[in-house]
Formats: C-alpha cells, sequence, structure tokens
C-alpha cells in the first residue's frame, strides 16, 4: 500500500509525507488536462473524498462545530450564487433514504457525505484502500437511517484481498487489525452478533492484544470487611517501535487508577460517583489473579500497564458484544464492567475515552446508587461535543474504530434516560428539539394527551409545525407564506405516526404513506401488515408483510408475525422460512425456535400423510424432521430456561428422537417449575416410566449383557441402560419424590430399585404405592362396585410384591404386614361381602396365616 494511502487510513502524517504532498503540483485541482498522472489523480480523488466525509462526522459525530460550508467545497464558477447550502443538503438527505429508511433530516452538512459517497464510487485501478474507505462511508451512512438496512452480498469483497495484503508478512498489523474490527463494527449494525465476534476476535489477535477476564479478591464498598473474588480484565498491548499512537504524557502514564472529577485539556471530564457505600471502583487486595496458569498471570490486577488505544477500541467492541450474545441480566453487565474500567483506567484518547464513559453510563443506569452519575455523564458528554477542547486530528484519530454515536443519537439517548426516571417534560423538549416526532408522539401518549399527538402529527403534515421549527431552530431566513418541505421517506414515516393514533382511518393513512414512498416504505407495509394481522385478515397480513421484509429483511420482528400469519394459513413451509429468518437475526429468541420447532412437526406430519397417501411414510424423513425440530428446541431454551411449555415440547420431542436423557433433563424442568402450583400433574408419567423401562431392559449387571462391546455401550449410552439410570435416578430422588407423589410415580420408582437389586428400598416404594393408590385410600361407606374391584387388584398386586420381595429383606416379618394390610382393607369395605371377590380377600388371609406357621 502507497504511503500516502496508510497514512490517510491510519490518520497520523509523518513530516516527510507531508512535503511531499505539498510539492505535488495542482494538488487542489481535479482536471484531467493538469495532472497526467493516473494514481496522482486518483489519490487526490479519494483525499478529496475523506476531507469531505471527515467534514460531515466533525459536524455531526466529533465535533467541534464546523467551520465550512458545503456552497464552499461546491461552486458553480458561471454563477455562484445560484446553489445555497438548504438547496444541497435537502437534496442530500432525500438522495441518503435508503431501502425504505429516511435520513436524519437535521444531520448537518448532510452534502459533505453524500459527496464523499459520490466521490468513492467512481472506479479506481490505483488507490487499493478505496473499499476500506467504503465500508466507512457505509457504516456512518447506517447510522443516518431510521433502521439498519441490508447491503448487496458482494457489496465489500474487495476488502478480502486487502486484508490479505495488510496480514501478510510486510503489512501492517495495526491496519490489519483496523480492518477487522470495522468490519466487525458492520456486522455489529446488522446484528450479526456471532460473525461481529469473530471479527472482534481477529483484531485483538492482529493487533497483539492479550486479554482474559479472570477473577481477584478485592472489595467494592466502603464497609466491606472480608476480601471477596472479583472480576477483573487483564489485558496488555503488544510492544510497538516509536508509534505516534503510543507515546503517553507523564501523568497520564503515571495514573494506575481512574481518574476521578478530573478533566484534562484533551480529554472529556469523568465524574466521581460520591456514593455513602459504593467505591469509586474495586480495590484490589490481591497482587495476582486467581489464575496463575495464563500468560498475563505477570500483571498485577490493581496496577496494569497503559494500554494502546487501538486495543482499548477492540476491548469496548468486545464489551458490546458481551451484550449482544448474552441474556440480559445483571450478570452480563457485571460482566461488561471490567472491559469499560480497563480502559477507563488509562485515558489516552479524546473518542476512544468518551465511548468508554458513554458504556459506563449505560451500565450503570440500572443501578439505584449509580443512576445520578450515569444521567450526569450523558449530560455532560452531550455538552462536550461542540466545544474545542481537544483537537480535531486526535477526536477522528480512532472514531472508524469504535461505535460513537452521533449528537443527535445521544441527545436522544439521554432523553430516553429521563423518560425511565419520570422527568417526560424534559424529555420531551429535546425530542422536539431533535424533530423526533414519534418520540414526541410517545411522550404525549404516555401522559394520556393523544389529541395532542395527533394535532403535531397534522401539523407536520400540513407545513405549519415543520416551518414554524424551522425559522426558530435554524435560524433561515424563510418568507411567511412558504410551507416547510417534507421528503417523501419522512411524509410517508408521518402518515404511519397517524394510522398508529387513528385505527378508524388507519389502512387509508398506511396506504397513503405506501404510494407517497412509491413502495418503497417499509414502515407502511409493517404496520398494514400488523394491522390486519391483529384483524385475523390473514392472507392480506402476509401480502403485506411479504413486501416489508422484502424491503428491510433485517427486522425480525417483521419476520416473527409473518410466520405466525403463515401458521394461522396452516402454510407450514411458509412459516418456518419465516421462522427460520428471525433466528438468523436473533439467535436468542426462544420463541422463534420454539415455533420454528413446531414447523419442523408439522411439515412431518403433514408430509407424512401426504406420503402414505402414495408409496407410505418416508420414515427417514420423519426422523429428519424431528431432529431438527430438536435440535431448535434445545437452542432456544437456552434463552427461555423458565418456559415450562417449550420444556415440555422438548421433552416429548426427545422421546421421539430417542434422546431420553435429554427428556430426562426437561422432565426435571418442568417440575421445578410446576410441581408448586399443579402437584403431581407436572409429572409426565408415561415418559417417566418410558424412561424408567429404557434403564431396565438392559440387565443390571454388567457381566450379564454379552460380549465385551454390548457390555460397553450399556454403560456409555446415555440414553439407556446405566449411562441413563443416573439421571433417572435423580430425578426421582432430587427432583420428583420431594415435590410431589402419585401411585404410578412410585410404582416406576419401585421399578427402578428392583433392577438394583434394592428390594428393601422397592417394598418401600411398593407400600408407599399402594397408600397412595385406590385401596389404600379406599374410605368406609364407598358404594362404587368398580373402584372396589379396582382395589381388590391392588391388594392382590401387593401380596405378590410381599411374597416375591419379604423373604429378601431381612428384620421384616412381611406375612404380618400382609395380613394386616388386607384386614384393614376388608374391614373399610365390609359393604362389598356380597361380591364375587370377596371370596379372593379371604384367600389371601388364609395363605398368609397358612405360610406364617409352615
Amino acid at each position: 500500500m502507497d504511503a500516502l494511502e496508510s497514512s490517510l487510513l491510519n490518520g497520523q502524517w509523518d513530516p516527510k509525507l507531508q512535503t511531499e504532498l505539498e510539492s505535488r503540483p495542482a494538488i487542489t485541482m481535479l482536471v484531467k488536462d493538469v495532472i497526467d498522472d493516473d494514481a496522482e489523480k486518483e489519490f487526490i480523488q479519494v483525499a478529496l473524498a475523506v476531507a469531505s466525509l471527515h467534514a460531515f462526522v466533525q459536524a455531526n459525530w466529533t465535533g467541534p462545530d464546523l467551520n465550512i460550508k458545503p456552497s464552499d467545497v461546491i461552486v458553480d464558477v458561471m454563477n455562484p450564487t445560484l446553489i445555497s447550502d438548504e438547496v444541497l443538503d435537502t437534496k442530500a438527505v432525500t438522495e441518503l433514504a435508503y431501502g425504505g429508511e429516511p435520513a436524519y433530516h437535521l444531520a448537518q452538512h448532510a452534502t459533505f457525505l453524500r459527496l464523499s459517497q459520490l466521490i468513492f464510487a467512481l472506479p479506481y485501478r490505483h488507490c487499493i484502500s478505496v473499499s476500506w474507505w467504503q465500508l466507512r462511508t457505509t457504516i456512518i451512512h447506517e447510522q443516518l437511517l431510521d433502521e439498519a438496512v441490508p447491503l448487496p452480498t458482494d457489496a465489500h469483497d474487495p476488502l478480502g484481498s486487502l486484508l490479505q495484503t495488510l496480514a501478510g508478512d510486510t503489512g501492517d498489523r495495526d491496519l490489519a487489525g483496523r480492518l477487522q474490527l470495522e468490519q466487525g463494527r458492520l456486522e455489529h449494525i446488522f446484528c450479526h452478533d456471532k460473525v461481529a465476534s469473530e471479527r472482534f476476535v481477529q483484531a485483538a489477535r492482529a493487533t497483539g492484544l492479550q486479554y482474559e477476564l479472570t477473577g481477584a479478591l478485592g472489595r467494592r464498598t466502603k464497609f466491606q470487611q472480608n476480601d471477596l473474588s472479583q472480576l477483573v480484565l487483564l489485558a496488555e498491548s503488544r510492544k510497538r517501535d516509536d508509534s505516534p499512537a503510543e507515546a503517553v504524557t507523564d501523568d497520564l502514564a503515571d495514573q494506575s487508577r481512574t481518574p476521578v472529577n478530573v478533566s484534562y485539556s484533551n480529554l472529556p471530564v469523568t465524574l466521581g460517583l460520591n456514593d455513602d457505600t459504593l467505591l469509586e471502583q474495586t480495590i484490589f487486595t490481591s497482587s495476582t489473579p486467581s489464575s496463575t496458569t495464563s500468560q498475563l498471570s505477570h500483571l498485577e490486577p490493581d496496577s496494569q500497564p497503559p494500554l494502546h488505544p487501538l486495543d482499548q477500541c477492540i476491548l469496548l467492541s468486545l464489551c458490546l458484544n458481551v451484550r449482544n450474545t448474552s441474556p440480559s441480566h445483571g450478570l452480563t453487565s457485571e460482566q461488561m464492567s471490567p472491559y469499560v474500567a480497563r480502559v477507563i483506567s488509562h485515558p489516552k484518547n479524546w473518542s476512544v475515552h468518551t465511548m468508554a464513559l458513554l458504556l459506563r453510563s449505560r451500565l450503570e443506569s440500572a443501578r439505584t446508587r449509580t443512576v445520578e452519575r450515569s444521567v450526569l455523564q450523558l449530560q455532560a458528554l452531550v455538552d462536550q461535543m461542540p466545544t474545542a477542547d481537544s483537537p480535531l486530528p486526535e477526536r477522528l484519530l480512532y472514531f472508524h474504530s469504535i461505535p460513537l454515536p452521533s449528537k443527535w443519537e445521544m441527545q436522544r439517548e439521554l432523553a430516553l434516560r429521563f423518560l425511565t426516571l419520570g422527568v417526560v417534560k424534559s424529555a420531551l423538549e429535546i425530542f422536539e428539539r431533535l424533530e423526533m416526532w414519534e418520540e414526541v408522539v410517545k411522550c404525549w401518549q404516555s401522559m394520556e394527551r393523544t389529541e395532542k399527538a395527533v394535532a403535531i402529527v397534522r401539523d407536520l403534515l400540513d407545513g405549519r409545525k415543520e416551518e414554524a421549527e424551522s425559522v426558530i431552530l435554524r435560524g433561515k431566513d424563510l418568507p411567511l407564506p412558504r410551507r416547510g418541505k417534507l421528503d417523501s421517506a419522512r411524509q410517508a414515516k408521518l402518515w404511519c405516526l397517524l394510522g398508529d393514533l387513528e385505527p378508524e382511518n388507519a389502512v387509508e393513512y398506511y396506504e397513503r404513506a405506501w404510494a407517497l414512498s412509491k413502495e418503497t416504505s417499509g414502515r407502511a407495509m409493517r404496520s398494514l401488515g400488523g394491522y390486519y394481522f391483529a384483524r385475523g385478515e390473514f392472507e392480506k397480513a402476509v401480502t403485506c408483510l411479504q413486501r416489508a421484509v422484502n424491503i428491510n429483511p433485517l427486522l425480525s420482528r417483521s419476520w416473527f408475525i409473518l410466520g405466525c400469519a403463515y401458521i394461522r394459513l396452516e402454510n407450514w413451509e411458509g412459516a418456518r422460512d419465516s421462522f427460520s429468518r428471525c433466528v438468523s437475526i436473533d439467535d436468542e429468541d426462544g420463541e422463534s425456535w420454539n415455533n420454528l420447532a413446531s414447523m419442523y412437526l408439522r411439515l412431518d406430519s403433514s408430509q407424512n400423510i401426504l406420503e402414505s397417501d402414495v408409496n407410505g411414510p418416508s420414515k427417514a424423513k420423519s426422523f429428519s424432521n424431528k431432529m431438527l425440530a430438536f435440535r431448535a428446541l434445545k437452542q432456544g431454551l437456552k434463552y427461555s430456561y423458565d418456559n415450562w411449555r417449550m420444556w415440555t415440547n422438548y421433552m416429548i420431542v426427545a422421546i421421539d428422537v430417542g434422546e431420553l436423557s435429554e427428556a430426562c433433563r426437561a422432565l426435571a424442568r418442568i417440575v421445578e417449575e410446576r410441581s408448586a402450583k399443579t402437584g403431581a400433574e407436572c409429572v409426565d408419567e408415561e415418559v417417566l416410566e418410558r424412561l424408567v423401562n429404557a434403564v431396565t431392559r438392559v440387565p443390571a449387571d454388567d457381566q450379564s449383557a454379552g460380549d465385551d462391546d454390548r457390555r460397553r455401550d450399556a454403560v456409555n449410552n446415555p440414553n439407556e441402560g446405566h449411562g441413563l439410570f443416573r439421571r433417572v435416578l435423580e430425578l426421582f430422588d432430587r427432583t420428583i419424590l420431594p415435590r410431589v407423589s402419585s401411585p404410578r410415580i412410585f410404582r416406576a420408582y419401585a421399578r427402578l430399585l428392583t433392577w438394583q437389586s434394592r428390594w428393601e428400598d422397592a417394598l418401600k416404594a411398593y407400600l408407599d404405592w399402594y397408600r397412595c393408590g385406590v385401596a389404600g385410600t379406599f374410605e368406609k361407606g364407598e358404594t362404587d362396585v368398580e373402584k372396589w374391584r379396582e382395589a381388590v387388584n391392588e391388594v392382590e398386586d401387593l401380596m405378590d410384591v410381599l411374597r416375591n420381595f419379604g423373604p429378601r429383606v431381612q428384620g421384616i416379618n412381611w406375612r404380618h404386614q400382609g395380613r394386616s394390610i388386607v384386614r384393614t382393607f376388608m374391614g373399610r369395605s365390609k359393604d362389598f361381602q356380597d361380591e364375587a371377590e370377596w371370596s379372593r380377600l379371604i384367600e389371601f388371609l388364609s395363605e398368609l396365616r397358612a405360610e406364617e406357621y409352615e
């Protein structure tokens, strides 16, 4: 890669390169007749596009305020006053709308972004870094849209060859790491979390970053007496040769703790916690981590060396990935905090430190003791954007390597934080200033002022509201009769909002939005499809939702409702494909995994019916569909662990595919979840008996199992015999019997104990079965003859058990116990002496008496 291209990507200029660049002829002109060298011309084009892109970033992300306007760059030589900034920006915002999603209309100087897109779209033969700049432009463009819109599959194919060049022996390791990190950022925007995670890990390997999440003894509160194990991230950068980014000022390098209430000349302020209980940060009392076998065991948790800013960017990206790939609960926040703390402890770059403070603010927003600092820190970050407290090159240096939100997104986040605290008025003021009308409508609805929300939307559509706020906020000298202009994408979105507010006219408004957008508004079709689905018009819902997902296939909710509509129409294949897309977008959606499994079973059932009419059912296809359903449920249960209905489906499918060990685990979870409410009904006794059958059909003695292979299989197979026995036994002893009981449960338990030759315990289980059964609960005065006959049969079965097991148990007079059981039952059922079965009871007594005197 050319040295100038490399410097442009790094954002770091060597003085020699600066001299060389200034010495080149016609550096400020792009005229074919002046510049004969194609490579020279391409580089100047790239430099102009990069300058335009960074001007847009400065105006809308990093600050300080931009001192140049698009009209200063784009000039009509013949008529300099013909093109105004307003016309240019309005045109740019309209063209930046993509995939039916409008671009944020208050983005400042959108012309610069559009200009950079047009220049980067030109053909290039010599500048190999253009594809990377196109990636950066795409990421910024995606952040400008209301919803992320997918790109063509081949949009960034040239990046593969560029990465190979950078990762080679003569390449730049930091540049390779940057590229992989930015590729991961794009995947993160599209919610491809697994791919993003792989990219982040590859970036860490490329830059030589070593990190490990481990534990060390420490304290988190001021009054803590005992040291407890605390999470800590050990991290160390590779040694670089005199890199400008590696230079650290002495006052920062000496800081081994997080600076509190400190505002360096080129860094944002870090607010202190000032809590009466919590420490500012964890104090580690152990000088070594708990793991001594790690390559980072030489690092002390309390005084780790500063990290290179690029490595800090990678850690922040890994922190975001922890949130995306883990369930949303307190443990996830605890796992993310060490990443953020490691970066905050050594501030080295304005943008990186801002991102770290923002992440800490988000993590602290859910805790009562830290929520105050969370809001104040976020407010401080918002206030610092327009200031010039740090040089612009420093702010842009690592901008592309971190997911720093735009100015309006950060203010929106502050407003949403106010909403969670109940400060609706302050949130409403911010939303109105940002002209985020959807959020404004939600605020008025939360205050039960729907009529006010409707009036705002209608004023916007009529042009009254937009004109007034344009004059006040933008300071434009517009004539009074002039109406505010709305591009088609924004106007379509407002009609959708009006449809949400007025359900009686919703169809008309959604269809008008669809027409205004020239059939590109995914929002209109999503809303209309949801409207039809809620009213049972599933065919119309399918038509609308198919259009919506064709426009923007990244929204899992649209796919989910489409799948549900297909279910109502009994289109199992369409539903399967829809739920497959749901889980490919969000693999933590347990409900979609459950529905996907149901569709595989439905397909299995319908295919069997169809094929049985022709050639008979296909057993191979049936088993394949059931296995797919089993795997889908197994994946979904990772994210819906407390959903007993999913566990029930999983148990049944596991039985069908022969995964009895998993069926046993599922039955245990069902009992744990439901036993307190439903008692013994929570136990599927048929499944329980099948589990016991799977254990007992294998000989209990390994030596009697035949040859060596069969004995080995009997021990190792987790779905039968000895391999399954331990799970089933624990199911009885630890889960079922301490909670519920029933005759069939005790009888199945007795069979399992009999297989073990535990005669005394088996006899006790059979006696418990009898006591819970019809005979044991038969009361005096019963008149149901059939119930009495069933009880007699149970008495007979118990007598057989006593005869078989009694002699094998020492210290028990089984004959006396048997006579006592029969006499007690006969005493309760004297009203049935005229029945033929009464004689059988008398025979039992006679036989037991005779056996006792033998």
